[in-house]
């Protein structure tokens, strides 16, 4: 299948990595290719772009693009963004930027051998990667009632939480998206359905790709590794669209721009913490009215950057 993908904010990450000759970066989710190939154009032959990505679709579509624009400074590595410290070569263990994207990709959407969307039937596989191809099922199919709605309820921000994991088990065994989106729907009252600015199953199935993936733990682990990888002056970006990713995010940077991260009942700094950042984003910047028009999905991204000390 082609892939389809467009990244968003490419124009403001791209402004702020700043990329010059013989610069070197890592694309930590390479998705479409976007802001891997934007960087290595800038960084010419001299530089270059490491990208890592889970999804064997992403990685053959940019050996493709690859070739078709004729690119010798990019090197693809197949991996989990949360092991960034073991999937990174010797030549790029200090680098000028990283660029992380954590959105879910148009053509990982589209895909018809994956259950991502509500939208067409699938088979119930939300992972990203291999080692965690089976867990959808299992969660759905396995895990307790309280498990099953406090994943719903804290990874989707659910308030049906409970009466969603109710009918799912009682619809059980759930096999593909639609079967789950049908037992969804039982537990979601029709006022509320009516009443949602988005479908009534969007968060559910969004809580259950994070819970697949462990997409938090992996940014929590991200987060410290990359800052050991830049370069003073090295610049981290970091495109997120949910609350509970860029929570982390906020906090990460926040944390990491102060001198000391005592309580304040201490009267005396005991931790010995320095500031290894500067926020380089008060507040985290939104995509223009333009973008999302072009590109809806961007519509809840946020860009959080920070530049090492």
């Amino acid at each position: 299948m082609t892939y389809r993908h467009i990244p968003v904010m490419l124009k403001e990450v791209i402004a702020i990595l700043g990329p010059k000759p013989g610069q070197k970066f890592i694309d930590g989710t390479l998705g479409g290719g976007g802001y891997t190939l934007e960087l290595a154009k800038r960084v010419g032959d001299k530089g270059q772009v490491l990208a890592i990505d889970l999804d064997e679709l992403a990685i053959a579509n940019a050996k493709k693009l690859i070739k078709e624009q004729v690119l010798h400074n990019i090197k693809l590595v197949k991996g989990n963004f949360g092991q960034l410290a073991d999937l990174v070569p010797t030549q790029f263990k200090k680098v000028d930027g990283i660029v992380l994207d954590l959105g879910l990709s148009s053509a990982q959407l589209d895909d018809p051998r994956r259950g991502f969307s509500f939208l067409r039937e699938a088979p119930l596989n939300m992972a990203f990667g291999d080692e965690a191809k089976e867990k959808t099922e299992v969660i759905i199919n396995r895990y307790r009632a309280e498990d099953l709605a406090a994943i719903l309820k804290d990874y989707g921000e659910e308030r049906f939480a409970r009466s969603i994991a109710k009918q799912i088990i009682a619809a059980r065994p759930i096999k593909t998206s639609q079967e789950l989106l049908a037992a969804i729907g039982r537990g979601v009252p029709a006022a509320a359905k009516r009443q949602s600015k988005i479908h009534w199953a969007t968060k559910t199935f969004q809580a259950l790709r994070i819970a697949t993936n462990d997409e938090l733990g992996n940014l929590e682990k991200f987060l410290p590794q990359a800052l050991k990888l830049l370069k003073p002056g090295g610049r981290l970006v970091i495109v997120s669209f949910h609350s509970l990713e860029d929570r982390i995010v906020k906090n990460f940077f926040r944390d990491e721009a102060k001198d000391c991260l005592c309580p304040p009942a201490v009267p005396v700094c005991i931790c010995k913490h320095q500031a290894q950042v500067e926020n380089l984003t008060a507040k985290p910047l939104v995509a223009s009215a333009l973008e999302i028009k072009s590109n809806p999905r961007a519509r809840s991204a946020k860009l959080r950057a920070i530049i090492k000390k």
